[in-house]
C-alpha cells in the first residue's frame, strides 16, 4: 500500500484512493437506495411508502451534517499532520473525533425520536405519508451512532493509505442490508419497518469493522484511550474546518425541506415521491464524483503539508478533468434513459408518467456540479474553511432554496422546483471554481512553488 503521497505520480495516487472510495460510496448508497427500490414496488401502498421514506431525507442529511462536522473536519487536519510528520497531533485528532461523533450521535438520536411527529410534518408530511415515515424513522434512528462512527472515522482509514479497508467498511454493511431487505420486507411482511431494521444491522456491522481496524495493530495511527478526552483548542480547530462539510450537508437538508414542502403544496404526495426518486438518481450519479474528490483530498492535503505545491497543482488539474468528463457523460445518460431510471424505483403508473420529465429538468447542466465539488475539495484539503463555507452557502442558501420557493410562485408550478437545481449548479459551481483557480491555483500555489 502507498502511505506516502509525496512520491510517485499524483494522478495514480488519486486514482488508487478514488477507485475503492468510489466503489465504497456507491455501495454505501445501498443502505437507503435498496430500501427505496423495494418499497417503491410494494403494490399495496402505491407510492406512499416511497413518499414516507423520502420525508426523512432531511433528517438523514442532518445526521450526515454532524458526521461531516467532525469527520471531514478532523480527517484533512489528520492528513496534513501526517504529511508534516506530526504523528502525536494526528493521534489526538483521531481521538477527539471519535469522542465527538459518539456524543453527538446519542444526542441526535434522542432529539429526533422525541420530536419526530412535528419534525416530519414540518418537512412536508401528510397524515397518509406520516404513518410510513414514522414507522421507518423510529427504527432507523437506532443506527445513528453506528452510522456516524463508521462514516466519520472511515476518512481516517483512507488518510492513512488504506483505501481498500475503507471500501470494505461500506461494502460489508451494504451487502448485509441488500440480503436482509427482501427477507424482512417481503418474507416476514414487515414493510417499511423491515427495511429500517436491515439498514441498522448493516450500519452496526460497518461500525464494528471500523473500530476493529482503528484499534488494531494494522493501523499506522490507532485510536488511543489517552487522546479521547476533548480539549477546547483542538475542538475549535476540527469544527472550524468541519463546518464546511456540515454546511454542505445541512444546506442539503434545508433544500430538501424546501423541495418537499413546495411540492406538497403544488403537486401533493405524488410529487414528493417524484422528488424521492430524483434524489435517489442524483445520489447514484453523484457518488463517482464524490469518490474522485474524496480520493484527491488526502493526496492534496498531504502534499500541501509536505510543502510540495507543484504536486498539489497537478492533483487539482487531474481531479478537474476527470470530474468534468464524468459528469458530462452522466448528464447525457440521464437524458437518454430517464424513464428506465425512474422505473428502477417505482411501478406506480402516475409516478412513471411524472418522473422522467422532472428528472431531465433536474439534471440539466449536471456537469457544473463537478466545478463546485472540485473547488470545494481544494479549499477544504488546504484548510481554507472560509471559502469552502461561503460557496456552499452561496449555492444552497442564496441561490437554490429561494428559487425553489420563487419559481413555482411565478407560474412554473412543480417544474420550478426542478429547474432551481441546474440554475444553482451553474451559478454556484462556476463562482466556486473560478475563485479557487484565481486565488489558490494561480496565486497561492504558484507563489509557493520553488
Amino acid at each position: 500500500m502507498q502511505h506516502d503521497f509525496s512520491e510517485g505520480k499524483v494522478s495514480r495516487q488519486i486514482i488508487s484512493q478514488a477507485v475503492p472510495l468510489t466503489l465504497a460510496q456507491i455501495v454505501n448508497l445501498m443502505y437507503n437506495i435498496v430500501d427505496r427500490i423495494y418499497l417503491g414496488h410494494l403494490s399495496e401502498t402505491d407510492s406512499m411508502a416511497l413518499t414516507g421514506v423520502g420525508l426523512i431525507f432531511p433528517i438523514v442529511s442532518l445526521i450526515a451534517a454532524f458526521t461531516s462536522l467532525f469527520g471531514t473536519g478532523g480527517a484533512p487536519l489528520f492528513a496534513i499532520a501526517r504529511g508534516a510528520g506530526r504523528e502525536e497531533r494526528a493521534s489526538r485528532l483521531l481521538g477527539h473525533v471519535t469522542s465527538l461523533l459518539t456524543l453527538c450521535s446519542v444526542l441526535l438520536m434522542a432529539v429526533s425520536y422525541l420530536f419526530r411527529r412535528p419534525i416530519l410534518f414540518a418537512f412536508g408530511a401528510s397524515e397518509a405519508s406520516y404513518v410510513y415515515a414514522s414507522a421507518y424513522l423510529s427504527i432507523y434512528l437506532i443506527g445513528t451512532p453506528f452510522a456516524m462512527l463508521s462514516t466519520g472515522l472511515n476518512g481516517f482509514i483512507n488518510a492513512q493509505g488504506f483505501p481498500r479497508v475503507g471500501m470494505l467498511t461500506t461494502v460489508i454493511g451494504a451487502v448485509i442490508n441488500l440480503v436482509l431487505d427482501p427477507l424482512f420486507i417481503f418474507v416476514f411482511g414487515m414493510g417499511v419497518r423491515g427495511a429500517a431494521i436491515a439498514t441498522v444491522i448493516g450500519q452496526a456491522v460497518s461500525c464494528l469493522w471500523v473500530l476493529r481496524f482503528l484499534t488494531g495493530k494494522k493501523a499506522l495511527i490507532p485510536i488511543r484511550r489517552e487522546h479521547l478526552p476533548v480539549r477546547w483548542g483542538m475542538f475549535k480547530e476540527i469544527v472550524a474546518l468541519g463546518i464546511v462539510g456540515f454546511i454542505m450537508q445541512a444546506t442539503n437538508a434545508l433544500t430538501q425541506v424546501a423541495c418537499n414542502t413546495t411540492l406538497q403544496r403544488y403537486g401533493g404526495d405524488l410529487y414528493v415521491s417524484v422528488m424521492t426518486v430524483l434524489n435517489s438518481v442524483r445520489e447514484i450519479f453523484s457518488m463517482p464524483i464524490h469518490g474522485i474528490t474524496s480520493g484527491a483530498q488526502p493526496v492534496l492535503g498531504y502534499n500541501y503539508g509536505a510543502k510540495k505545491p507543484a504536486r498539489v497543482r497537478e492533483g487539482i488539474r487531474f481531479t478537474t478533468v476527470i470530474g468534468t468528463l464524468y459528469t458530462l457523460l452522466a448528464w447525457l445518460l440521464v437524458i437518454w434513459q430517464a424513464r428506465f431510471l425512474v422505473s428502477i424505483f417505482a411501478s406506480d403508473a402516475a409516478l412513471l408518467e411524472a418522473g422522467p420529465p422532472a428528472l431531465r429538468l433536474y439534471f440539466f447542466g449536471f456537469v457544473f456540479q463537478a466545478f463546485q465539488m472540485c473547488g470545494q475539495t481544494v479549499f477544504q484539503s488546504l484548510g481554507d474553511a472560509k471559502h469552502a463555507v461561503f460557496f456552499s452557502l452561496l449555492r444552497k442558501v442564496v441561490i437554490v432554496t429561494p428559487l425553489t420557493f420563487l419559481l413555482p410562485a411565478l407560474g412554473l408550478g412543480v417544474n420550478g422546483v426542478f429547474i432551481a437545481e441546474p440554475v444553482s449548479n451553474f451559478l454556484g459551481g462556476m463562482a466556486c471554481f473560478i475563485t479557487m483557480y484565481l486565488t489558490v491555483y494561480k496565486k497561492k500555489l504558484a507563489q509557493a512553488a520553488p
